[in-house]
């Protein structure tokens, strides 16, 4: 009987991910609430990645990226939001790759140095 209640466990996880992610396969996502996340995943404040702009919203003081792996809080490849503010902002384009470093704050991703 514990097999099959791995197996169940398993499938609902992977249930829970998909209900979560609005293209699973690019994994695009506005923001991080409700990404399950391991619990040391959590406490990481500050972690870098490389990645492509995909779009930048001047009004809502967002860019999105297109980002691959993040080792530190246990991310895979994905295309999501982050908060950045108007300076950092400037001089990017869509389709600039980027080095970037961001901090996370509950469920929220949070630009802290952004380069091309």
């Amino acid at each position: 009987m514990k097999p099959m209640r791995i197996v169940v466990a398993g499938t609902l996880a992977v249930l829970s991910l998909a209900a979560h992610a609005e293209d699973m396969p690019g994994m695009k996502m506005d923001d991080m609430n409700g990404m399950p996340m391991k619990q040391e995943a959590r406490q990481v404040q500050q972690a870098t990645a490389e990645g492509t702009i995909k779009a930048i919203d001047t009004t809502k003081q967002r860019v999105t990226i297109a980002h691959g792996a993040v080792p530190a809080v246990q991310w895979p490849p994905m295309t999501m939001a982050f908060a950045a503010t108007a300076e950092q902002l400037q001089g990017l384009a869509i389709g600039d790759r980027v080095t970037f470093a961001f901090r996370l704050e509950g469920g929220a991703a949070t630009i802290v140095s952004i380069g091309k």
